[in-house]
């Protein structure tokens, strides 16, 4: 699916009016898409009746023309019109058997019987070229029927709305949402579902859009073969999809070398349990061999508790990997098909040392992933971008990308999806950008959108877990952009997976979502 803002949207649909591909066409495919998705997604399970919201926009047009084609599938039901949409799409719904109503205040008391009445409510009044604050009639009749549905928490869904109210199903986007920078009127009402047109909008993986746009689907306006404003586009939002095509095949007479050989070089005195943590993790996303290398006292402490990976004492000096160990460990990696670097080493100097003597010998390295201190200590390294191998996959959070860029924090995130892909063209490498809503930007100018957000990662470790499922899809054959991107959606849907088996995300701990990466790897596999 791709991304797109508001104005790069604009451009698409002129390209295509001027093309030949007319905005009434895109209207009509828009429509009918609308009216296929509501009737896939409802029409068994309900008596097909529906309530409309529509205002004078493009959106209200597409959702006039989606109440012609549901009526053929059977449904009824009413609309209600703030401002003047156009009279012969008004005409065309009322000639399908839609009844209207226009929007006054004296309709307010007719509203709870109309959405008691009906099982999906249509919100097709403000479509992507709002401006803040709402004006009326449109926030008036918003504002009217908010009180009215039962506001669930994030995660809820339109199977379980169903039982109880409306279910509420947004044209393009919920009314009041500014598409480009997320932000909502207090009016908007939260969907189960979003139904776009053509591409999803940048600020759907924002706050707090992301949180209002429920389900999303994305339907085809008809746009015209190879148009250049269209093929320009190169944001993607992940999914299952697409992550499951670029999943490698595990054939039964496979074997272990057949999936990669995965290292880890991590921890420290302090930090321990980042080694465990990410080698754990890049063992569950399917490498066939692993190998560990630590100082020495975490080796023995960890050892026992994962007795699947092979171990590599390294050196250590103030409780740190000592700068002698790089050159063990490149001794060592005669067969290494990924290396990760960096959770768990600490500050020390001996550790900057180490780091700084390993990527010396970059050209010995196998694709490598630098995470958590290890880009810290990086980023005081001389010219640090041409030292390491070309494609390094970067994973920072926003101040370990301060660190990185020199830039703020706040500037930083401001612009996750320009600053991603601004530095993983200067700097040759892949960049995971981590925080909600994930970016991963590749040096040949794709990039992505994770879309996941959830509290269960806002945890300590949960980094080192990523890191190390990056790690073993990259060991598996996976180009570099294709395992971070792929790495970073499974981790973030782990991340769900386990709030909801352990019931509250502030108890999920990283080795949770380790337990739910082999679910989530099912479920894409199998499609589901």
């Amino acid at each position: 699916m791709k991304i797109v803002t508001v104005e790069e949207m604009l451009a698409i649909e002129r390209a295509a009016d001027a093309a030949g591909h007319s905005y009434a066409a895109m209207m009509e495919h828009a429509g009918r898409g609308l009216a296929e998705v509501i009737h896939r997604r409802y029409g068994e399970n309900t008596n097909r009746r529906l309530l409309a919201l529509i205002g004078k926009g493009n959106n209200g047009g597409d959702a006039l023309v989606a109440l012609d084609y549901l009526g053929r599938y059977g449904w009824t039901g009413t609309f209600v019109t703030a401002g003047r949409p156009a009279d012969e799409l008004v005409a065309r719904a009322q000639a399908a058997g839609w009844a209207q109503i226009e929007w006054t205040a004296s309709v307010t008391s007719e509203l709870p019987r109309l959405l008691t009445w009906a099982d999906v409510l249509m919100d097709g009044i403000l479509g992507t070229g709002i401006r803040l604050p709402l004006r009326p009639p449109a926030a008036d009749l918003l504002r009217a029927v908010r009180p009215l549905l039962r506001i669930r928490a994030p995660g809820w869904t339109a199977e379980a709305a169903l039982e109880s109210h409306s279910a509420v199903v947004a044209v393009d986007t919920p009314s009041g949402v500014d598409c480009d920078t997320g932000e909502a009127a207090g009016e908007t009402l939260p969907a189960q579902l979003t139904v776009t047109m053509a591409a999803a909008k940048i600020g759907f993986t924002r706050f707090p859009a992301f949180e209002l746009i429920g389900d999303l689907e994305v339907v085809d306006i008809g746009l015209p073969p190879d148009l250049p404003e269209w093929e320009a586009v190169s944001l993607r939002m992940l999914s299952r999809e697409t992550i499951k095509g670029w999943l490698p095949d595990r054939p039964n007479d496979g074997h272990k070398g057949t999936f990669g050989t995965a290292w880890v070089v991590a921890g420290s005195e302090r930090y321990p349990g980042a080694a465990l943590l990410a080698a754990r993790a890049a063992f569950a996303s399917g490498a066939g061999l692993l190998a560990t290398a630590c100082p020495a006292s975490v080796y023995r402490i960890l050892a026992g508790h994962f007795p699947e990976s092979t171990w590599l004492p390294l050196p250590e000096e103030e409780g740190a990997l000592a700068a002698e160990g790089a050159g063990i460990l490149l001794g060592a990696m005669d067969r290494a098909d990924s290396l990760l670097a960096g959770p768990g080493f600490g500050r020390a100097a001996p550790a900057r040392e180490f780091l700084e003597k390993l990527v010396s010998e970059a050209v010995s390295l196998p694709p490598l992933v630098l995470d958590a201190d290890g880009l810290r200590l990086v980023s005081k390294l001389d010219g640090w971008p041409r030292r390491l191998p070309a494609e390094t996959i970067l994973t920072p959070h926003p101040g370990e990308m301060a660190e990185l860029t020199g830039l703020d924090a706040a500037e930083i995130q401001a612009d996750r999806v320009r600053t991603a892909e601004r530095y993983a063209a200067e700097w040759g490498h892949v960049v995971v950008l981590k925080g909600a809503c994930t970016v991963v930007a590749a040096p040949d100018g794709r990039a992505s959108i994770v879309p996941v957000a959830t509290a269960s990662l806002a945890r300590a470790g949960t980094g080192d877990v990523l890191a190390g499922v990056i790690t073993g899809l990259l060991a598996q054959g996976l180009r570099p952009y294709e395992a971070a991107a792929a790495g970073a959606f499974v981790h973030g849907l782990a991340g769900v997976r386990a709030s909801y088996a352990i019931g509250d995300p502030a108890s999920v701990l990283a080795s949770d979502v380790i337990r739910e990466i082999p679910r989530v790897f099912s479920k894409i596999k199998r499609g589901r």
